[in-house]
């Protein structure tokens, strides 16, 4: 069985390493500024697998020393959206960041209501479904998000 939630003890240095590395990218590739606001946001949402809001972004920020207000988090949450670095978790309003950022997905969303930790997951075989119902009824997606809740496998085995 493989597991979409990391090992506890995992490198968590790795993840957030790769995921700057992947948003340089991303954000070279659309000729987008990823400016150090933006990126000490991105970072923030990294550090752990469970969704963040924009107001515990802002007391981070604040605790840093960072003068932000939330207009500055929202405008650097949106972007970060817009290049599909982060994703949104509508039930919890609250940003996690995206592993496949360089991959146009519609992704479903697993989300522990144990430990709070997210993740996601690609199954092509639900993206079809999703359009073919929505092509059969004429209807034209502009945004999808699947959210599952339930048990991490580390919570449902404790």
């Amino acid at each position: 069985m493989t597991d979409l939630f990391p090992e506890k003890g995992h490198d968590h240095g790795r993840c957030i390493d790769s995921a700057l590395r992947q948003a340089e990218d991303v954000a070279q590739a659309n000729n987008a500024r990823f400016t150090d606001m933006r990126r000490r946001v991105f970072t923030l949402i990294w550090q752990s697998h469970k969704a963040i809001t924009a107001y515990e972004l802002l007391d981070s920020l604040q605790a840093e020393g960072v003068r932000a207000q939330p207009p500055t988090v929202y405008r650097a949450l949106e972007f970060l959206v817009g290049l599909g670095l982060i994703h949104r978790i509508e039930s919890l309003n609250a940003y996690f960041g995206c592993d496949m950022p360089h991959y146009e997905h519609l992704g479903q969303y697993f989300i522990c209501r144990n430990c709070g930790r997210v993740a996601e997951a690609v199954n092509d075989d639900m993206s079809n479904a999703v359009h073919a119902a929505a092509r059969a009824v004429g209807f034209r997606i502009e945004a999808t998000t699947i959210e599952i809740k339930g048990l991490c496998h580390d919570c449902a085995t404790h």
